[in-house]
């Protein structure tokens, strides 16, 4: 029984993921054939988006359509799955078709994550995005996953990052599609998938190795109840006992493990509450009596807690393939870790998005008395309900984590919190319109005003996404890509030149990319070429082992040397391996690097400082320097 539900879920993600990348791949090429107009300077294409969800939305319909009718199954999943896909490949991809860029192209977090991609794409060994010799600190599942594609296709990983971000969010869009329809009937299942990823794309999009879990994580909570908690009254031998839910909520921690490591945290710690609330509901279905309360504790508990160990194993082996280089590395390594060190406005206050006026606003509202009504008697309300206060307690634990110095950044929780009341919104509208539906009497009026409402709505919120992603968007057209070029068609920065530093490199080096380290501040050359960085751009994106603070102080020492002679032999005996470049900002008679020091409890949590090279310390034949538009390349001999 296990292996034939595991199998059948199995199956249909298979041909779901294979429906899904066809549909994405088609859609981005039939965009990218197409010369559109800037998206900040033209609504082109927010006008062919709103087309194209329009279209999805069709297709959505008639899967519902068909379900419902009972009628031709596979056909209903496969419109249902190309639904799903079309709209997340339109609604981004559409906005985005003048550019490669994605969204918030090369700048602020987008850099290191393109650095990333970069690095892997370069390499399949699992290897630090910046720093020579380290292995990974954050997650690689996504990155590697998108450097292994864009290295089959011959593709830089900067120009990848696009269309695998893309492309990937369609697939984990129609896998909690496929999730849904095994945990609930097929229609609604194909409602709340709707709603879930259009919350999704709107809030979560531009961390897109993030987002493919945020989409999975309702329905991987309600797995999760379904394993844990297993009144005696169910159908044990229907339902395989709960041990595929149990083999499947291993699977999704285990892979939440591998693409972000905050996402694992908070997954196993709603778990972990599920196990609580579990054990307290066991206990009180099975004890009889005050004198074998004792006893019945123990009964209760166990059944539980080997459930949760099966878990915990198969997502710790899982884990182990990404994070297991970096344990064995911190066993015996000096660790300093700034990327807790993070306290926005967001982060001091709890999110209610249930009272904010928009679509989304009502959608959370209807989902949070949809929980408090149904908590009793619904296990998707207990699991999603559970879930929600696991993120508030979460995010009071951050909270008071600051005395200590450091946060447990619950800000980035939102669009879980968003994804979650909304799959609830979606089930209190399904449950509130049928019980208006049975007691007014009127079945084909009613019925016909509420699908009406929910279709409306859901355009009406779909439509605005580009324009809640309009920063975003406009961040693509106006930075500068590794081809030199602003898709807005406006001159380009001082990016326009690495591809004249990357020459240079590769001609006085000698060496490929991946044997040479550079110091610099420009720090997204590193996005666009897979040179190792000696600092990273700050100290909360940089790996624990490569001790950030000691390594400015480093710097910051050589630029104060007094010649050229003291500096080779400072570089001869850097504690890490010393830069074989430094690309630098030529001002006057020096040299100047801007880097960044943790500030934190501030906000901003950085502050950014210049250290300045006299120009003597690289008087020597020991330094070929070679200067090229804003930049100077000195590389040591």
């Amino acid at each position: 029984m296990v292996g034939r539900r595991i199998g059948g879920a199995v199956g249909d993600g298979v041909l779901a993921t294979v429906v899904a990348v066809g549909v994405a791949v088609v859609g981005l090429e039939a965009f990218s054939m197409v010369h559109w107009p800037a998206f900040n300077a033209s609504n082109v294409t927010r006008a062919i988006a709103t087309v194209g969800q329009v279209g999805a939305a069709v297709l959505l319909i008639a899967a519902v359509t068909l379900m419902r009718m009972r009628r031709w199954p596979w056909l209903a999943k496969v419109l249902s799955w190309a639904g799903i896909s079309a709209f997340v490949t339109v609604t981004l991809g559409m906005p985005l078709a003048a550019t490669k860029l994605y969204l918030y192209g090369i700048s602020v977090d987008q850099e290191f994550r393109t650095e990333y991609l970069t690095r892997l794409t370069d390499s399949a060994a699992l290897h630090d995005m910046t720093y020579a010799d380290l292995p990974p600190y954050y997650s690689a599942g996504w990155f590697w996953l998108g450097g292994r594609v864009a290295s089959v296709l011959g593709m830089p990983g900067w120009e990848a990052y696009k269309p695998w971000a893309i492309v990937s969010l369609a697939v984990a869009s129609v896998l909690a599609l496929v999730l849904w329809s095994k945990l609930i009937r097929a229609d609604w299942a194909v409602g709340v998938a709707a709603a879930t990823t259009a919350v999704m794309v709107a809030y979560a999009s531009p961390e897109a190795y993030s987002a493919v879990l945020v989409v999975l994580f309702a329905p991987a909570m309600v797995l999760a109840w379904g394993a844990l908690h297993r009144p005696q009254t169910s159908e044990d031998v229907a339902t395989a006992g709960g041990w595929g839910a149990v083999v499947g909520t291993g699977i999704f921690l285990g892979v939440s493990a591998m693409f972000y490591t905050l996402f694992f945290g908070m997954a196993v710690f709603a778990v972990c509450l599920m196990a609580l609330f579990a054990w307290i509901a066991a206990i009180a279905q099975r004890r009889r009596d005050e004198d074998r309360a004792g006893l019945w504790l123990l009964r209760s508990l166990w059944p539980i807690l080997l459930r949760l160990i099966v878990i915990g194993v198969i997502s710790g082996v899982l884990g182990l393939i990404t994070y297991g280089p970096y344990l064995r590395k911190s066993l015996s390594a000096h660790m300093s870790n700034a990327a807790l060190h993070y306290l926005p406005e967001a982060g001091s206050q709890l999110a209610f998005p249930m009272f904010q006026f928009s679509p989304l606003g009502v959608l959370c509202l209807i989902g949070t008395i949809w929980l408090v009504l149904r908590a009793a008697s619904s296990r998707r309300a207990q699991s999603l309900g559970i879930a929600v206060v696991a993120i508030y307690l979460w995010s009071l634990l951050s909270m008071t984590a600051t005395v200590a110095g450091t946060t447990l950044l619950a800000f980035r929780l939102e669009p879980i919190l968003q994804v979650l009341l909304a799959s609830a919104g979606v089930f209190g509208f399904a449950e509130g319109t049928r019980a208006m539906y049975r007691s007014l009497n009127e079945p084909n009026r009613f019925r016909a005003v509420a699908v009406v409402v929910g279709v409306v709505g859901a355009l009406a919120f779909t439509q605005d996404i580009p324009s809640i992603l309009n920063t975003e968007i406009t961040t693509a057209y106006t930075d500068t890509d590794g081809d030199g070029v602003r898709a807005d068609q406006r001159s380009p920065s001082a990016v326009s030149h690495y591809h004249d530093v990357d020459a240079a490199l590769l001609a006085q080096t000698g060496r490929p990319r991946n044997q040479t380290v550079v110091l610099t501040a420009d720090t997204s050359f590193l996005s666009y070429y897979p040179y190792y960085g000696f600092q990273a751009l700050t100290p909360h994106y940089a790996n624990p082992l490569a001790d950030f603070s000691a390594r400015a102080d480093e710097i910051t020492r050589w630029s104060k040397l007094k010649s050229p002679a003291e500096l080779r032999d400072a570089l001869a005996h850097s504690p890490w391996r010393a830069p074989d470049a430094f690309l630098f900002r030529s001002s006057d008679d020096s040299y100047t690097l801007r880097l960044s020091s943790d500030v934190y409890p501030n906000d901003p949590n950085v502050r950014r400082y210049s250290v300045t090279f006299p120009k003597t310390l690289f008087e020597d034949p020991h330094f070929r320097i070679t200067d090229i538009g804003p930049f100077t390349l000195v590389v040591v001999r």
